[in-house]
């Protein structure tokens, strides 16, 4: 019990100094009794008990990150992949299965794409508006859903997708929706075989927001069935999304009017 007390003081202090912006982050830094951001040695036991305690709280896993390498290398080993199993247990359990995420992306990326919307830029990826990158509370990630996002040929691969987070009322643009997902073993997927050899080629600047991986267009490589419009509820020629080497996938479509959406549903 004492060492969980001065861990988690240890803790609050660190995460203190880091929102006072009184250390940087020290890339250097092996967690030794010299360390600048710690008072002596802190077991990983005791940071995943505190953890465990706050709920695997994603905002106190990044501040910790900043602290020092130690601790960055111990949130991305430990801590993100806690936080993903809590925050969606059973697309976890089927993701591990494959034994995709050891490698594909890290655990912190996957976390990263659970909660946060990229956005977009104008000149970026989807080239048209700007609307800012954000955190989302929840969202809903479908294997189902992701069935739509595949061609008949490609529907034994294992896609994860979410429910399109809504923009509204965009200008020209109309109503906005990005969505995002992850596919399980990426690296023997079909789709991927035939990305490759359809020599579809990456893009030549942008990468993943969320590993930073580079990126391969699904319109331009002709891989988006008229069932991804039905299923997010969008116009089917205003559809476009884009796979990383990990298996990342972020997207964007013109959302239909509500009346138009539950017509295509229906038909659906």
């Amino acid at each position: 019990m004492l060492n969980f007390c001065r861990g988690v003081e240890t803790i609050l202090w660190s995460c203190y100094l880091v929102k006072k912006m009184i250390i940087t982050k020290q890339y250097r830094c092996i967690h030794s009794a010299s360390c600048l951001c710690t008072k002596g040695h802190l077991t990983q036991e005791v940071i995943f008990l505190l953890f465990q305690h706050l709920n695997w709280n994603p905002k106190l896993i990044a501040t910790l990150s900043s602290v020092c390498k130690w601790f960055d290398d111990l949130a991305k080993r430990v801590l993100w992949k806690e936080f993903c199993k809590t925050r969606a247990p059973k697309m976890m359990l089927d993701l591990e299965t494959g034994g995709s995420h050891s490698v594909d992306g890290n655990w912190r990326a996957l976390g990263k794409l659970l909660i946060y919307c990229s956005g977009c830029t104008k000149g970026g990826l989807f080239n048209s508006i700007h609307i800012p990158g954000h955190f989302v509370y929840r969202t809903r990630f479908s294997r189902t859903s992701g069935k739509s996002f595949l061609l008949p040929q490609c529907r034994t691969d294992v896609l994860y997708v979410s429910d399109p987070c809504e923009h509204l009322d965009q200008g020209e643009e109309g109503d906005v929706g990005f969505f995002r997902g992850v596919f399980k073993s990426f690296a023997t997927s079909k789709v991927r075989k035939l990305l490759i050899k359809r020599e579809a080629p990456l893009h030549p600047t942008e990468v993943c927001p969320y590993c930073k991986a580079k990126l391969w267009s699904m319109l331009q490589a002709r891989l988006i069935p008229s069932s991804a419009s039905c299923r997010l509820g969008a116009y089917e020629d205003c559809i476009e999304y884009y796979v990383c080497l990990n298996g990342h996938v972020l997207g964007i479509c013109t959302l239909l009017p509500l009346s138009d959406s539950e017509e295509a549903s229906e038909l659906e």
